[in-house]
This record gives structure tokens, C-alpha cells and sequence, in this order.
């Protein structure tokens, strides 16, 4: 599909400050006076929040791996559907707190289902709506679950450490395959470091865009 906007999306393990790094991003933008939408998978959508419940509600101990990845390119579907895609035909920026890079890393990597067949599933939910950049914040998942207090962890962030480094890895992976897309982030440095960072690269996009 055509996109007439800008799509950022955000990726990172469980706990890397992906949350605190939008919530600047928003701040930068509406400073510019610019039209954005910030949004979230899974969810985004009436639909999709449904969907996140079941998908992350820890009694769901009992789910199938596979019923976890369909689950999570159902809310996906409909979030390009209703409001991502419709967002970028409009010309916005579209801000999202992860996308299909997730699925891919936690169940291709987590999961052991296998990067290439949880592509395969999303290429038929996102329906070649791809983000522009993607910014990775790269952390150790062991330090990415201590800043997560126990009794707060979804169904994914209970996981085992040894799912979470898969995860790592399948990120560290996508970060070599997609380097044109993907931009690493040090998520061991401060918050503002961070966003420095983090703006200095949007900024220098929105540029060549000529959005700014």
C-alpha cells in the first residue's frame, strides 16, 4: 500500500524504556505543531484491546504458541486496517509502541515457531504497511526484567529469563538484516541521552522529508 505519512515504530526487550522514549517523542512533535498519532499493539484498536487482554492475562497459561502469534497478527490486521494505515494515507506520523518486529522476535525467537513463519502470518496482517525507521533500544533482558516489579508482569514478561534472551537475539538478528530501517539504541545510557538520540535522528528524517 501507498503511505503518504511517516511510521515509526518502537522495539526493545520487556523493561527497556520504550514508554518513557515515546512519551519525549510526543512531546518533541506536538512542540512542532506536527500531526501525529501515537498508538500500540497489541491494541490500537476497540478490537485489538480486546485481543491484548487475552493475549497478556497471566491465567492464559494454557495458550498455544501458535494461538499466541495468530492472536497477535489479528490485532494487527485490524490496527492497519482502522487506524494505521488510514493515519499515513492522511499524511500523518504514525508513532508505535511495537509492531511486527515484536511477533517476529517473541514468537519466531521466543516461541521457537521460527522468524520466517511468523513473517509469512504478518505479511498477510500488515498488508505491506512497514515502518520507516524503527528504533531498537537495545538492553540486557536480565537488567529489562528487573526494572519490572513481579507483581506487575503481563502473561510474556513472567517468561522465563531464557525466553527472553531468544528474544534479545532475534532482535540483535533483525538489527543486521534491516540496518537501512532499524536504529539501535543504547538503552543502558540515561533517559535523556537517550532521547537526544532518539530526536536527532527524527529530527534529521522529518528533514528529509521535508516535514520539517
Amino acid at each position: 500500500m501507498s503511505k503518504a505519512g511517516l511510521f515509526i515504530s518502537f522495539e526493545g526487550p520487556d523493561g527497556s524504556g520504550k514508554s518513557t522514549q515515546i512519551s519525549y517523542l510526543k512531546e518533541f512533535f506536538e512542540e512542532k505543531g506536527l500531526d501525529c498519532v501515537f498508538t500500540r499493539e497489541p491494541g490500537g484498536t476497540e478490537i485489538g484491546e480486546k485481543l491484548r487482554d487475552v493475549i497478556l492475562d497471566t491465567h492464559n497459561y494454557e495458550m498455544c504458541d501458535m494461538t499466541e502469534a495468530l492472536l497477535y497478527a489479528a490485532s494487527r490486521a485490524q490496527h492497519v486496517s482502522q487506524v494505521i494505515q488510514p493515519a499515513l494515507d492522511e499524511g500523518k506520523i504514525v508513532v508505535c509502541d511495537r509492531y511486527v518486529d515484536s511477533s517476529v522476535a517473541y514468537q519466531g525467537y521466543g516461541r521457537q515457531l521460527g522468524g520466517d513463519v511468523v513473517s509469512a502470518i504478518n505479511d498477510h496482517a500488515i498488508m505491506g504497511c512497514l515502518p520507516d525507521v524503527t528504533f531498537l533500544i537495545e538492553i540486557d533482558p536480565k537488567d529489562g526484567k528487573k526494572r519490572i516489579k513481579s507483581s506487575e508482569r503481563d502473561r510474556l514478561e513472567s517468561e522465563k529469563l531464557w525466553f527472553h534472551k531468544r528474544v534479545y537475539k532475534g532482535y540483535l538478528e533483525m538489527a543486521e538484516k534491516y540496518p537501512e530501517r532499524i536504529i539501535v539504541i543504547d538503552g543502558t545510557g540515561s533517559r535523556e541521552e537517550m532521547r537526544d538520540e532518539i530526536l536527532g535522528h527524527v529530527s534529521r528524517i522529518l528533514k528529509e522529508r521535508g516535514i520539517l
